[in-house]
């Protein structure tokens, strides 16, 4: 897998906490408070080293941010894997994004303590080929 090189540019999220219901719980077992994203977006040069202010010269990540609110609040989800593949879909929509890298986490993971979570990095080509297959 090839991340983009140093020159890119990078929009991150970090600690975002998701209003979302992930796993099946038995009596006694931890159940999570929280589960938090971090988000990190490869982006063009372009849409940061800009010459004139304005929103119409950036990449304007809000629309991303309220529909990732939107798939965590979807809905019980089995998995923290498959909430992720539903963020990368979304993130997939957008042709700024070149690549990104994702976390989500639990907390805490027994006895109020820890965090547990998956981390996940799709480069260019993987993000083109998610692109493709939605047409």
């Amino acid at each position: 897998m090839t991340l983009p090189t140093s020159t890119a540019s990078q929009i991150e999220l970090k600690d975002f906490r998701l209003a979302t219901c992930i796993g099946t719980y038995a009596p006694g077992d931890t159940v999570p408070e929280y589960h938090a994203l971090d988000l990190t977006l490869w982006i063009h040069p372009d849409l940061v080293l800009i010459a004139q202010d304005g929103m119409a010269h950036v990449f304007d990540y809000d629309p991303l941010v309220i529909e990732i609110e939107r798939l965590a609040a979807d809905g019980l989800y089995a998995t923290q894997e498959r909430l992720m593949t539903r963020i990368v879909q979304a993130c997939a929509a957008y042709p700024a994004i070149e690549a990104l890298e994702m976390a989500l986490r639990k907390f805490p993971v027994r006895a109020g303590s820890g965090s547990l979570g998956v981390r996940l990095a799709v480069d260019s080509a993987q993000l083109q080929r998610m692109r493709e297959d939605r047409c």
